[in-house]
């Protein structure tokens, strides 16, 4: 399993590896080493192997040379019956490492992100990257439906080779409605949580905010998440200050564990512009919350309209409004048994073992 940091392989990828383990596979992680590499003490019997050479956002391509060289000597060295590769760059080089070292290998998109949100020269470079990777991959998974039609109606992949899962998955049983369910007051809370992105919808998040304020004081609204320095996305901090200071939003900063967050609120909303499939949506549905998100790739899979919460069109701070007030006009009842039913899809549908089952079904195939 390759992935861009051992932060992914510990947050996205665990169910994963527990599948593996389990079905007697044994199982190597190949990932720059972060803080979360203490990930290696629920799983000792999990090689991990650093990543030197990989520039996650820089574009130099005697670099990315030499990540293709040192994945194909770590490939050529291990000789492993199949390859997982996620994220961008282990995607488009680790696959063609992986094809010189004559192994099967797999690619995991786990979201097209900034670069084909902001369509650009380095949109087209990378298209073409992936056309080039996606015919000597063995098997392209995809988190969301329209990205995986994106990559089969461009020709980026062969549609025999093209899979859909539903996103990462969640654990529902770890993300449990009921617990820290302690309210400091009466209003309705509004949550965004996720990285500091423009991209992620925070500014309609914050400008909704400020039009319900002014309107009405029955509700109020908090922002959870960190900056992301290294995408160009990322939120400047005048505008997070301003936003505090001016008394829009409460603002939590960076939390590891979102649940008690998740738990005092009555809405999250991710006003995103695209992922792959949200997480955050995921879990705020395993924890029985209704949720607000945009018609766009991975997030229009999670909603299903006026049953677990709403859908709003992209950049739309109006419709992002609208969805809001037609929350808050809602009884407790309603908002309960809307929360209650985002449970059972997530259940249903997004169980992270559901979704390592799946991963299981395409990796038999190729072994």
């Amino acid at each position: 399993m390759v992935a861009n940091t051992t932060w992914n392989i510990y947050n996205f990828r665990r169910n994963l590896i527990d599948q593996f383990v389990s079905s007697g596979y044994n199982v190597v992680v190949i990932a720059p080493v972060d803080e979360y590499i203490h990930y290696k003490e629920a799983y000792p019997m999990v090689k991990h192997l650093g990543l030197r050479t990989l520039d996650r956002d820089g574009m130099n391509p005697l670099k990315d040379f030499l990540l293709i060289l040192e994945l194909w000597r770590r490939y050529k060295k291990i000789k492993p019956d199949l390859i997982i590769h996620f994220t961008n760059k282990p995607n488009i080089y680790g696959t063609l490492a992986a094809w010189l070292a004559g192994c099967n290998n797999i690619s995991v998109v786990t979201g097209l992100g900034y670069t084909f949100i902001h369509n650009g020269w380095l949109q087209k470079v990378i298209t073409e990257m992936y056309r080039i990777s996606g015919n000597r991959a063995d098997r392209m998974v995809f988190e969301n439906t329209r990205d995986r039609d994106y990559f089969v109606e461009n020709g980026l992949v062969p549609s025999k080779k093209a899979i859909s899962v539903k996103g990462c998955g969640v654990d529902t049983h770890y993300f449990m409605p009921g617990e820290h369910e302690a309210r400091t007051n009466d209003k309705i809370t509004f949550t965004f949580i996720g990285r500091l992105l423009y991209d992620k919808g925070v500014q309609e998040f914050v400008e909704a905010a400020r039009v319900l304020r002014q309107k009405r004081n029955d509700c109020q609204f908090w922002i959870v998440g960190e900056l992301d320095a290294e995408n160009p996305a990322t939120v400047d901090k005048d505008d997070l200050l301003r936003w505090v200071e001016d008394d829009i939003v409460f603002y939590h900063g960076f939390l590891k564990d979102v649940r008690p967050v998740i738990s005092k609120s009555d809405c999250i909303v991710l006003p995103s512009y695209r992922e792959g499939l949200p997480r955050i949506i995921l879990e705020g549905m395993s924890m029985a919350k209704p949720v607000i998100t945009t018609q766009t790739a991975g997030c229009e899979e999670t909603v299903d309209e006026n049953v677990n919460g709403y859908l709003v069109p992209i950049r739309n701070t109006e419709k992002l409004v609208e969805a809001m007030e037609k929350f808050l006009s809602l009884t407790s009842e309603e908002k309960k048994l809307m929360g209650k039913r985002g449970r059972e899809k997530a259940i249903l549908q997004f169980d992270d073992k559901i979704i390592a089952n799946n991963f299981q079904k395409i990796v038999d195939e190729l072994i």
